[in-house]
């Protein structure tokens, strides 16, 4: 089991050479459970090759707990099961992709 903090969504988050914002939040019904994915622009802003910017998707996992506590900053932390099961990560990783049009999804 692992802890998941939600992030403020349309918020900038800063990171290395740019920033992501997270879009949406997603629950996924798959196989009689509930899968957490988030939709986040990418944006480059200094590198070797210049600018850029890209749509990704990242699968923390099955929800256990949705919302049950807050952090320090006051943000939600959800209760994930990390997917470690191949056939299950191709399958979601298909759904992802036929759904939300993005090719490159990380799970956890």
């Amino acid at each position: 089991m692992s802890k998941y903090t939600h992030l403020e969504l349309d918020k900038d988050v800063p990171a290395p050479s740019g920033y992501y914002t997270p879009q949406k939040e997603v629950k996924l019904p798959y196989n009689g459970r509930e899968v957490l994915y988030t939709v986040s622009q990418a944006v480059i802003e200094s590198s070797c090759c210049g600018a850029s910017d890209f749509s990704s998707v990242q699968v923390p996992g099955y929800i256990l707990g949705w919302r049950v506590e807050k952090n320090n900053s006051g943000l939600p932390v959800s209760l994930i099961e990390p997917i470690a099961d191949e056939i299950a990560r191709d399958a979601i990783r298909k759904i992802i992709k036929n759904t939300e049009h993005i090719a490159m999804t990380e799970f956890w």
